[in-house]
Order: structure tokens, then C-alpha cells, then sequence
């Protein structure tokens, strides 16, 4: 077995020098492609970004310009991307660890989703509470915590879950309530 020897000045200098990657062609960029989207779950925005990215780190061996959105769309086509799933599986994900409507809406317009989608997927009154409460219980905070608010710890609990996307109603709901039984039975007044 080989020893491992720490970094350093004189160990630095033995280091093979990384061989620079070889420009890319149609075949290549399609195979980054698959590569990409066979390990990422990704939104055709995401995948048009990369590719644009490894273009430029590497660079084009082939006659004329690629075209990226013909192969996000075929990729789009195939079902190798899907905005609306990728979208809907983001959302859910956001919403269960306790982050609320306007940072949903903040993280898929920068996946690249587009309006239309994102409307769609905007949680209802019963998601948005039940994800300021599920924040509330995960930071301690409000009546999850171990010890009585003071006024400055009530702001800075109620800047946080605001930073968190949840509307200011919300958070003080969740904040203002006296006990933990009261934060769910507001949570949960919506429930069918």
C-alpha cells in the first residue's frame, strides 16, 4: 500500500500535472448530457446551463456552433428532463423541511421553471402552515423552545422564518402561540 504523504511544498512538486480535457464534439456533448441527467435530477434550464458551462471550460472541436436547445429539447422529448416533475418533486422537497411559499417560488425560478409551472405548484393555505410549523418545531422555535421568548429572540425567530419564505402572518402565528398544542391546532385547522 501506497503511503500517503501530507501536501507540502516538496510533495506539491511530485504531482502529475493534470492533462487538459479535449475539446468537445456532438458525440461528446451528448454523452456530458446523458451523464448529467442519468445522475441529476434536473430542470431543461439546469442541463442548458451546464452544457454551455463545459463549453466554455473545454471548447468546441467541431465546425460551427452546437445547438444546445436542440438538444435540451430532444433530451425534453425523450423524458430525460421533465420540468413540471422535476418542479413538483422540488417543491415537495422545500415544503417538508419546513421552507415556505416564496422560497419554493424563489428556488424553481432559478432551476429555470417557468411561470406557468410555478403558479401550478404554489402550496395552499394548508401547506404553507404546516410548513411554518414543521420550521418552527425543527429550529426550536416559538413555543418549541426550551425556554421562554424575550422580545430581541421573538425578532430574530420571526426574521428567520420570513428568510425562510413563510409570509409574516404566518410566522407569528407560529411564534405568538402559547403552547405547542396551540402552534398545531392552528396548523391543522385547515385539514379535511
Amino acid at each position: 500500500m501506497a503511503a500517503l504523504w501530507p501536501m507540502n511544498e516538496a510533495n506539491r512538486d511530485r504531482r502529475r500535472p493534470a492533462r487538459p480535457k479535449r475539446p468537445l464534439d456532438r458525440p461528446g456533448l451528448r454523452d456530458l448530457a446523458l451523464s448529467y441527467v442519468a445522475r441529476y435530477a434536473t430542470s431543461t434550464a439546469r442541463l442548458e446551463r451546464y452544457l454551455r458551462r463545459k463549453l466554455r471550460e473545454r471548447g468546441w472541436e467541431e465546425e460551427g456552433e452546437p445547438d444546445i436547445g436542440a438538444l435540451v429539447a430532444e433530451f425534453a422529448e425523450l423524458g430525460y428532463v421533465d420540468d413540471a416533475a422535476f418542479a413538483k418533486a422540488r417543491a415537495g422537497d422545500l415544503l417538508r423541511r419546513g421552507y415556505g411559499a416564496r422560497r419554493v417560488d424563489q428556488a424553481l425560478g432559478e432551476a429555470g421553471i417557468g411561470e406557468r409551472i410555478r403558479q401550478d405548484l404554489e402550496p395552499d393555505e394548508r401547506e404553507r402552515r404546516h410548513a411554518a410549523l414543521l420550521l418552527a418545531r425543527k429550529r426550536r422555535f416559538g413555543p418549541f423552545a426550551a425556554e421562554p421568548l424575550d422580545r430581541p429572540r421573538r425578532e430574530k425567530q420571526l426574521a428567520a422564518m420570513v428568510r425562510a419564505g413563510h409570509g409574516f402572518s404566518e410566522a407569528r402565528a407560529v411564534i405568538d402561540a402559547n403552547d405547542e398544542r396551540e402552534a398545531e391546532s392552528w396548523a391543522g385547522e385547515l385539514d379535511e
